[in-house]
C-alpha cells in the first residue's frame, strides 16, 4: 500500500466512537450552540482557527476546543463611537445662501 492510498483510508475511516475527523461550518456550530453566520464570517476573517480544504471550510475537534478556550478569554472589543455632529449653526451654515 502507498503513502496515498494510507492516507486515503485513513482519512475515510471514521474515528473511534463514530465521531467526525473534520466538522462542517453547520455541524461545528451546532455542536458550540452558536451561530453558523458567525463561525463562518470568524473564519473567513481568519479570527478563529479552522482548515480550508479548497474553498471547504471545516473545523477539527481541536480547532473547537481553541475556540471555545479562546473565547473565554477574549477582551471585549470596543464599539465605534458615534459620530459627533457639527453643532447646527455649522451644518446649517452650507445650506444658507450668502
Amino acid at each position: 500500500m502507498t503513502g496515498d492510498e494510507r492516507s486515503t483510508r485513513v482519512m475515510r475511516t471514521p474515528p473511534a466512537g463514530g465521531q467526525s475527523l473534520l466538522f462542517t461550518p453547520a455541524e461545528a456550530a451546532q455542536r458550540m450552540k452558536i451561530k453558523e453566520s458567525w463561525l463562518r464570517r470568524t473564519a473567513g476573517e481568519r479570527r478563529v482557527p479552522c482548515t480550508f480544504l479548497g474553498k471547504h471550510l471545516r473545523f477539527s475537534e481541536d480547532d473547537l476546543v481553541a475556540i471555545v478556550r479562546d473565547g473565554a478569554t477574549a477582551q471585549p472589543r470596543h464599539r465605534h463611537r458615534a459620530r459627533q455632529r457639527p453643532p447646527a449653526s455649522q451644518s446649517r451654515r452650507s445650506w444658507t445662501s450668502s
